[in-house]
């Protein structure tokens, strides 16, 4: 079999990073030559998917030692899974799933202090699963299912309390299911479908079937040969034995559906919330300059406020739920973000804001006053902004900014990222910057909202996520194409969100195709011809100093085309953004 030639000569490009050419028709073997040029050491992301690889994984793979991202899906390599790939200490996401590769999992992977993400699943791989997947404490997701592994699933494997996604469904596992997953209250998948488990189901998973929710409809049949479930009659199982109120303190328990077919013991396990409506101590104590007093506020007193949630009192809907005004009894003002909980991730992303906004407080953050959640209502109860975000004041004609007061607002968003990122122990990345995530207050001061999706981590690590929720056209390159986060992906959403405030112009305008990108429309006009996209309305406003608005012109767009570099290592730190931002302001505009 032939080497895929054209890989060869890029041996020697020691500024190359990316190398990506799935779905493609390639029939050949990777060269081993690859990893022993200068590529070896500037390589970050490595990703040829479903594009007909055949043979052995070449050990060379193994000198990539920046490598981050190795995507190896949907190919027919063959052999083992080489010892070489434990060398990649930077790696965090490595998927070689859907291949035909046989034998151990080798036992130095479990030294990848970063590894995030495990995809090793549709192989054939065999033997027991090592008890060293403990010492793997970043990781957050493994994918194991369709394999042939063997013997008892180690109990070992659950000493890491921050797993996520555990799927190891159509194995060949025995033996009983470890009672120490139920310690895992940040699991949102376990499957082990299709194994030979047998034994009993530990109480600590909280096994009992809830009546609420969807389980409201369910029937007998959806438990049939799962004699150790317990739960209300109509179900068929035993009474519970111990006692349901025990279980209603807990912020999340964990709920199973195993429908089973003959010996097979299939479990799935998703979040569900017993908690009745009521603030979060953690929550309230960290918004201690929230606008009024902090109290408890029930279901009916926001179906009150607001009317029954109706439309009048809407201020706006978002991808996972909607913003209403809400008047509460004793005159206080407030918006209510609803989520809609039939929507996949919405009880996550619930969570994180609840997590996120818990931690920090800034002038220029949005506060929380309070959360409410119960199996029918997922809300938070924010801080009224009046003069609602800034999309409005940038798209519609009945509203007009002058330049300071843009100016003054990306000042304002600057400083909340510049504390998110360097002001706080662990720097928090918000990943969704945009317009509509910036909203002003009574005085036109800007406050950044909505963290549904960020992320909190240790310093200087980078996170790669197997799914990206930002916006397209404010997402920075890594971020949208492999999920790759850390600070400098807020930076470049900045810098966008920047080009836009002065410019009025959306990222996602249908002017901007392909390579067409807002960022190159900027860059072709800097600095010569940069009064040519600037927005209208400020260009024409009367002012007798047109070289003194040119100059801040001039400023702006230099700094948001820093901000904007295709690599993140070019790009500004925010702090320093911040810096030149009330620079610009004293000297230019």
């Amino acid at each position: 079999m032939r080497e895929l030639g054209f890989l060869a000569p890029l041996s020697n490009c020691r500024h190359l990073k990316r190398i990506i050419f799935s779905n493609n028709s390639f029939i050949g073997i990777l060269p081993k030559s690859l990893g022993l040029g200068n590529l070896s050491a500037s390589l970050e992301i490595f990703v040829p998917n479903n594009c007909g690889l055949k043979g052995l994984i070449p050990n060379e793979i193994g000198n990539f030692n920046n490598l981050i991202l190795l995507e190896l899906i949907g190919n027919d390599l063959i052999g083992t899974v080489p010892d070489a790939l434990g060398q990649l200490m930077r790696v965090q996401s490595l998927l070689i799933g859907r291949n035909e590769l046989m034998g151990p999992i080798p036992a130095n992977f479990f030294n990848i202090e970063n590894l995030y993400h495990l995809n090793l699943r549709e192989n054939k791989l065999s033997e027991q699963l090592s008890s060293c997947f403990g010492k793997l404490t970043s990781l957050r997701e493994i994918f194991l299912d369709y394999d042939k592994l063997t013997s008892t699933i180690q109990s070992e494997l659950w000493t890491n309390k921050y797993l996520r996604i555990v799927e190891l469904s159509y194995n060949m596992f025995i033996g009983s299911v470890p009672p120490e997953i139920g310690s895992i209250n940040t699991m949102l998948d376990l499957h082990l479908l299709g194994n030979q488990l047998s034994g009993e189901i530990s109480t600590t998973f909280g096994g009992e079937i809830p009546n609420g929710g969807p389980f409201k409809n369910f029937t007998s049949e959806f438990f049939i040969n799962n004699r150790e479930f317990c739960g209300a009659s109509q179900f068929k199982v035993k009474p519970c034995k111990y006692n349901r109120t025990r279980l209603s303190i807990e912020n999340r328990v964990l709920k199973y559906i195993l429908p089973s077919i003959a010996a097979v013991l299939c479990l799935a396990i998703s979040v569900v919330y017993l908690i009745r409506c009521r603030s979060r101590n953690a929550l309230l104590a960290a918004q201690s300059t929230s606008p009024t007093t902090i109290k408890r506020i029930s279901y009916d007193e926001v179906l009150n406020a607001t009317n029954k949630f109706g439309e009048e009192n809407l201020i706006g809907k978002g991808s996972i739920g909607s913003v209403y005004k809400g008047i509460f009894s004793d005159g206080m003002i407030a918006a209510i973000k609803v989520f809609n909980i039939d929507l996949e991730g919405a009880n996550r992303i619930f969570d994180t804001e609840c997590q996120i906004l818990g931690k920090i407080r800034h002038r220029n953050l949005i506060k929380v006053i309070t959360s409410c959640s119960n199996l029918d209502l997922k809300a938070l109860v924010l801080e009224y902004m009046p003069n609602g975000n800034l999309t409005k004041w940038l798209s519609s004609s009945n509203y007009f900014l002058n330049i300071a007061q843009r100016l003054e607002i990306m000042i304002d968003v600057a400083c909340a990222l510049e504390y998110l990122h360097h002001g706080y122990p662990s720097p928090i990345v918000h990943c969704d910057l945009k317009p509509n995530n910036i909203l002003l207050d009574e005085d036109m001061v800007a406050h950044v909202a909505d963290f549904g999706i960020a992320k909190l981590f240790s310093e200087d690590q980078r996170i790669s996520m197997s799914k990206t929720l930002g916006t397209i056209g404010y997402m920075a390159p890594e971020y949208g194409l492999a999920g790759i986060i850390s600070p400098m992906a807020d930076v470049y959403s900045y810098g966008i969100v920047l080009m836009e405030t002065f410019t009025k112009k959306k990222p996602t305008d249908d002017m901007f195709v392909g390579e067409f990108t807002m960022r190159r429309w900027v860059f072709e006009s800097f600095p010569d011809t940069i009064m040519d996209i600037v927005d209208v309305d400020l260009v024409n406003a009367i002012d007798n100093n047109i070289r003194a608005k040119e100059s801040c012109f001039k400023s702006v767009m230099g700094l948001a085309l820093e901000c904007t570099t295709d690599l993140s290592e070019e790009r500004l730190l925010m702090k320093d953004v911040l810096t030149r931002l009330k620079k610009i302001k004293m000297e230019s505009c």
